[in-house]
């Protein structure tokens, strides 16, 4: 095999493994709902994730500049409230769907700043499997809420892709690790409220730290290295399969089982990103989140 094909393959399993890491810590994430709020486990979640990135990319050697720390804090409170608007959907649809409607925001914005002729035709597919998924059907119905938490998880992240570029112009590979430590302080008080860390028990902060470490740590240093070895066309078209990856982590781990008309919204949106990405102008990929 070739160095080029071997680079190709290594940022192709990074890829793999980050989207793999990711979701299951989502489905661990969501197994903790029983014994701890969607609200307390993303405290947990969040607040680990920034320990591990603090001690991953040791932050304090690039402090932020003063001009980029308004961005920052809107930065960090998107990440915040994206996490906590996502796993309050969890709570309510499985993990696949969840997953599918949120990978929507960063592909609006892609698809809404484009002003040639076939991105409508991709905004339009996004539109069909969003109508799929919504509870107008009896026999597949979705909860509303649910639904609602899912679609404030994109719009999060679109603002936390708008808010991103000019904190990473700054702050570079660093951006993500602030970003994870404005949100963590942001959900402490949220956390104060919710958690009974009194009765809090070993396996459940054990499973928390997972979570953060599965979430953020793993597949952060993961696409950093896919980053470097792919085309910016590659890898969005690789991230393109998050919610199928997400669904099968959640039937992995929950068993969690989609309908074909479900399948069929997410193969919708899927299609879309991917097809987005194939006929992009070659550009660097955004900041990417685990959520």
């Amino acid at each position: 095999m070739k160095p080029e094909q071997d680079q190709r393959l290594v940022g192709l399993l990074a890829v793999l493994g980050s989207q793999s890491s990711v979701n299951l810590g989502a489905a661990f994430a969501k197994s903790l709902f029983l014994v701890i709020s969607p609200a307390g486990v993303t405290c947990l979640r969040v607040t680990f994730a920034a320990l591990l990135l603090v001690a991953l990319r040791a932050p304090w050697k690039r402090v932020p500049p003063p001009s980029t720390r308004p961005a920052l804090l809107l930065y960090g409170a998107m990440l915040a409230a994206m996490n906590l608007a996502i796993y309050q959907a969890f709570q309510r649809i499985p993990i696949g769907i969840a997953v599918g409607i949120e990978v929507t925001g960063p592909l609006a914005i892609v698809l809404l700043s484009s002003r040639r002729p076939r991105d409508f035709l991709w905004l339009l597919v996004v539109a069909l499997g969003l109508a799929l998924l919504l509870p107008l059907h009896v026999k597949d119905r979705l909860n509303p809420l649910g639904i609602a938490f899912a679609l404030a998880a994109a719009s999060a992240w679109a603002l936390y892709i708008v808010a991103g570029k000019r904190v990473a112009a700054s702050l570079g590979a660093n951006a993500v690790t602030w970003g994870m430590i404005v949100a963590a302080l942001l959900v402490a008080p949220l956390g104060a409220a919710v958690l009974n860390f009194g009765q809090l028990r070993p396996w459940q902060l054990g499973i928390a730290l997972a979570v953060g470490l599965l979430s953020s740590a793993v597949p952060y240093s993961l696409e950093m290295e896919a980053m470097k070895r792919l085309s910016a066309r590659v890898f969005s078209i690789l991230l393109s399969a998050a919610p199928a990856i997400a669904a099968f982590a959640g039937f992995l781990v929950l068993g969690e089982r989609l309908t074909w008309l479900q399948w069929g919204a997410m193969l919708c949106i899927m299609a879309a990103s991917a097809g987005s990405a194939l006929t992009a102008p070659v550009t660097p990929p955004p900041p990417i989140l685990e959520t």
